[in-house]
C-alpha cells in the first residue's frame, strides 16, 4: 500500500450533476499566466485534476495523467491540474518544483497552484489525485480516481477516467459515476 497522510478536512464534496464551483478563480500556472477553470473548459467538457509533486500516488498515476491529459485536450476537453497543497507543509509543492514536473512530464495542459485551497475546498477535494469531470454543459459526470491500479499500469482492468472520457465523446451518460479517490490528503493551506 502507498503511504500518505491523514486527512484534515476540505468542504462538503461537490455532488454528481453540481456545476463547476469557483470556476473564474485566477490561479497561478506554471507558464506564468494566471488561469481559471473557466479559462481552460473545452467544447467537450471540462477534466479538473487535483494533485501534487510529493504524493506517492500521483507519482504512480503521473505517467498515466499525463497521457490523459495531453490525449483528451487533443479531443475538445479542457484539462487544468490543480495544487492546493500548502508549500509551507510540503516544500516539494512549490511553483518551481510545479515548473520543473510539468516540463519533465509533459504536460500541454496548465497545472496551477490554488493559493488559499479555496478551489479544492469548494470542490470537497481531500485527496492527490482526485479526478472531476464536467460534461460539455459544465455538469459534474464523473468523480474519482484515475483507474483500479496505481501501483501497476499493466494490470489496469477498469479504466473509470478514460471510459468516463470516452462515454462524453460519444455523447452516452457516463456508466461509472463514482469511484473512491485513493491518494495522500491535500495539506490545506491556513483559512484566512
Amino acid at each position: 500500500m502507498l503511504a500518505c497522510g491523514a486527512d484534515v478536512g476540505g468542504g462538503e464534496r461537490l455532488q454528481l450533476g453540481s456545476t463547476t464551483p469557483l470556476s473564474e478563480v485566477k490561479m497561478k500556472s506554471v507558464s506564468g499566466d494566471e488561469r481559471s477553470i473557466s479559462d481552460v473548459k473545452g467544447e467537450k467538457g471540462t477534466l479538473v485534476i487535483f494533485s501534487c509533486n510529493s504524493c506517492p500516488w500521483v507519482v504512480a498515476w503521473e505517467d498515466r495523467i499525463t497521457e490523459i491529459g495531453n490525449a483528451y485536450e487533443k479531443k475538445g476537453f479542457g484539462v487544468i491540474v490543480i495544487n492546493s497543497n500548502d508549500p509551507q507543509s510540503v516544500s516539494s509543492d512549490g511553483l518551481d518544483e510545479m515548473t520543473k514536473r510539468s516540463k519533465k512530464l509533459g504536460f500541454t495542459f496548465p497545472y496551477v497552484v490554488d493559493a488559499t485551497s479555496d478551489v479544492a475546498r469548494a470542490f470537497g477535494a481531500t485527496r492527490t489525485p482526485e479526478v472531476f469531470l464536467f460534461d460539455k454543459g459544465g455538469v459534474l459526470v464523473y468523480h474519482g480516481a484515475i483507474d483500479d491500479d496505481a501501483k501497476n499500469p499493466e494490470r489496469v482492468q477498469a479504466h473509470y477516467l478514460k471510459d468516463a472520457l470516452e462515454a462524453i465523446l460519444q455523447e452516452k451518460e457516463v456508466g461509472r459515476k463514482e469511484t473512491k479517490a485513493l491518494g495522500c490528503s491535500i495539506k490545506f493551506r491556513p483559512k484566512a
